[in-house]
């Protein structure tokens, strides 16, 4: 150790992370695309009130060529980024409240023409450079209004073709969804009959359409209650006329027990999707020729669970091949000659790539991230083989030395089972503990449950780490990554299998000597949290949790206290309500607030429709008097998933006063946090 290390307790590390370092650097950049031949996409923006703005890169070189990004395999373009939204603008859709996505551009006569969903009225509006912003489509003041995802850009008939979701009345799930052609003059502004729709209502959700190289065909996606799209979607098909209207549609592929997340078309005509229906998301052409096959038929996941309208983990190019991602657990991203099946990775040090894909020419354009690196717009040449950052570059905000070097460990579940996690040990260079004290750990479960636990790095884990707090990321059975089989495991188990398999994590941490078995916790936001709950009612692994807006009563948020796209999500996670309501109360930690007496941080937003308030409030009344110390924090304006820096700032602050509290902790510089009993 250097002659500056100072030896402190774990847990007590002086960090140049706090909370509002962390805060900042919150989300990521998304739903890339191009427009012409210039890369847009959306970024978070934490400190303007957590909107999404529009970032534009212009592709002139003013800056000259940069040295290789750290790694290598990667170099930083020339070019300039600007956000071609100021404040308030808010570039981001609630269709199905998770959005999808809520933007299009094209050429028009040399200048970029744009259109998107501005988030505090929900409308659509085209923008040129140089001027305003203008709405396409009418304000409806019953329910959640009107609302649009995935647009798709169809000029030569001057509209824009999109979902359309429609409240018909003030309940969550008095909606409907259809396909709808949208004028690019302004003239449905005001006037919802000038919304053109394409398809009835034969299904209950759907994705926007594509439409084929010739135009006449479109092709989306569609699913019913009580499936979601991971469970089972359809691959619909229309005609379409020459006066842009759609014939019967029918369904192509997909079923009750297949899912397939995404599909486009080829430039030669054929059909691309992803399905499920060998047990792994793999990637297949369909043409009249040569019927359905596989291009590249491996155990490895090709596509990922639709959570939100419109994600891409394939883009077909102008010469045949396909940029896709795949892998076991994290995804690469690679072309696909689908001639050979062979797949050719690209080079450099991102080891995560998100659901957002992009090509034009010969170009691809994803977003990546690592262990070492945040997630930043990246730029594939696939002539050549040479990845280059192209924006939202990641930039290290203090020495990576502070920052967790992360392990990929698989543990043992119960009955032998597999359990991948993601382990990131304490690390401060100017630290280290005393001889004989281990770390105190807290299990993170992540949210969905039908999702995974990135390997990226992230400042909030740092937050902990770098003060002396391991953190274990789980990524238990129900999780994506690994094939249906590993997804199932959830199926009617939620509650337990994912309560099991975050305890065995934690258990097995203790037992080898790498945590303190006295000082674990566990925290988690939306089904997390939900994991998190439960596992204090449920189990004495724990000495106290945080629990973010979380889902406390099945029984409650499966009769309407939730939003319409997951509104019958526990069919397949608990069980039909129905037939087995017993098991929804016996699981749900409301059910059994006397079971818990480990203290515990519940955090909550107010304007939550997916997670409400309600459940919080219904959870802690029935733990009234019973001696558990705890606190409440509440954040006005705040949704589903934190967006404000403020917010996020006194999230953290306050959860790292409760381990400090209950481990014996002395972190330097950090508000007590009150607790109640």
């Amino acid at each position: 150790m250097g002659e500056n290390v100072q030896t402190l307790p774990y847990g007590s590390w002086p960090s140049p992370i706090d909370a509002a370092l962390a805060a900042a650097h919150d989300g990521r950049p998304e739903f890339v695309g191009f427009v012409g031949d210039e890369v847009w996409w959306t970024e978070p923006r934490p400190t303007e009130g957590g909107r999404r703005t529009l970032v534009r890169r212009r592709n002139e070189d003013v800056r000259g060529e940069a040295p290789p990004l750290k790694g290598g395999g990667g170099r930083r373009a020339g070019g300039t980024e600007e956000s071609v939204l100021d404040a308030p603008w808010n570039v981001r859709s609630r269709v199905i409240e998770y959005g999808g996505r809520p933007w299009a551009g094209t050429v028009q006569d040399g200048a970029p023409l744009v259109v998107f969903v501005n988030f505090a009225d929900q409308r659509l509006y085209r923008y040129e450079p140089g001027g305003e912003p203008r709405p396409l489509t009418p304000v409806s003041t019953l329910g959640g209004g009107l609302r649009w995802a995935d647009p798709q850009l169809v000029p030569e008939r001057g509209e824009v073709w999109c979902v359309l979701e429609e409240f018909t009345g003030d309940g969550p799930s008095d909606v409907r969804r259809v396909l709808a052609a949208v004028p690019l003059d302004g003239s449905a502004a005001e006037d919802r009959g000038a919304v053109r729709e394409l398809t009835g209502e034969r299904h209950r959700f759907v994705t926007g359409p594509r439409l084929s190289p010739d135009g006449r065909r479109a092709v989306w996606l569609a699913w019913d209650h009580p499936r979601m799209p991971w469970d089972g979607t359809e691959l619909v098909m229309a005609e379409v006329a020459g006066d842009g209207t759609f014939g019967e549609s029918w369904t192509c592929g997909g079923g009750p027990e297949e899912s397939i997340p995404q599909a486009e078309w080829a430039a030669d005509g054929s059909l691309l999707y992803v399905s499920d229906r060998s047990g792994w998301w793999n990637l297949y052409q369909a043409d009249p020729h040569r019927g359905s096959r596989p291009l590249c038929p491996r155990e490895e996941e090709f596509g990922g669970p639709l959570w939100k309208v419109g994600q891409r983990w394939f883009a077909p190019l102008d010469s045949g091949l396909i940029a896709v991602l795949h892998g076991r657990g994290a995804a690469a991203l690679g072309i696909l000659d689908p001639e050979t099946g062979e797949v050719v990775d690209a080079v450099g040090p991102w080891s995560e790539f998100d659901a957002t894909l992009a090509a034009h020419g010969e170009r691809v354009v994803a977003v990546g991230a690592g262990p070492s690196s945040a997630y930043e717009v990246v730029e594939l040449d696939t002539r050549t083989g040479r990845t280059r950052v192209i924006g939202a570059a990641h930039e290290d905000a203090v020495d990576p030395a502070y920052c967790p070097e992360p392990l990929i460990r698989t543990f043992s579940g119960p009955g032998g089972r597999d359990v991948h996690a993601h382990i990131y040990p304490p690390r401060n260079p100017g630290c280290r503990a005393p001889d004989g004290e281990l770390p105190p750990y807290v299990v993170w479960a992540h949210g969905g449950p039908t999702s995974r636990a990135p390997l990226v790095l992230d400042l909030e884990i740092a937050y902990f780490t770098s003060r002396g707090i391991g953190v274990a990321e789980v990524n238990y059975g129900g999780s994506t990554g690994h094939g249906r089989e590993y997804r199932n495991r959830l199926r009617e188990q939620w509650g337990v299998v994912d309560v099991e398999d975050c305890a065995a994590v934690a258990l097995a941490l203790a037992e080898e000597g790498t945590a303190d078995r006295a000082r674990l916790a566990i925290r988690g936001g939306s089904a997390g949290g939900w994991t998190a709950a439960a596992s204090l009612a449920a189990t004495d692994v724990y000495a106290c949790g945080t629990i973010i807006y979380p889902i406390l009563d099945l029984t409650g948020w499966g009769t309407g206290e939730t939003h319409d796209f997951e509104s019958q999500y526990l069919e397949s996670l608990v069980g039909p309500l129905a037939e087995v309501p017993e098991r929804y109360a016996e699981r749900s930690p409301a059910e059994h607030a006397d079971r818990i007496t480990a203290p515990f941080l519940l955090l909550q937003g107010l304007d939550d429709v997916i997670c409400p308030p309600v459940q919080c409030e219904r959870f802690l009344s029935r733990l009234k008097g019973r001696g558990v110390p705890h606190a409440y924090l509440t954040f006005e304006g705040e949704g589903h998933g934190f967006r404000r820096a403020g917010t996020m700032v006194r999230a953290l602050e306050a959860e790292l006063s409760l381990y400090a509290q209950v481990f014996g902790l002395a972190p330097a510089g950090i508000p007590t946090l009150e607790l109640d009993t």
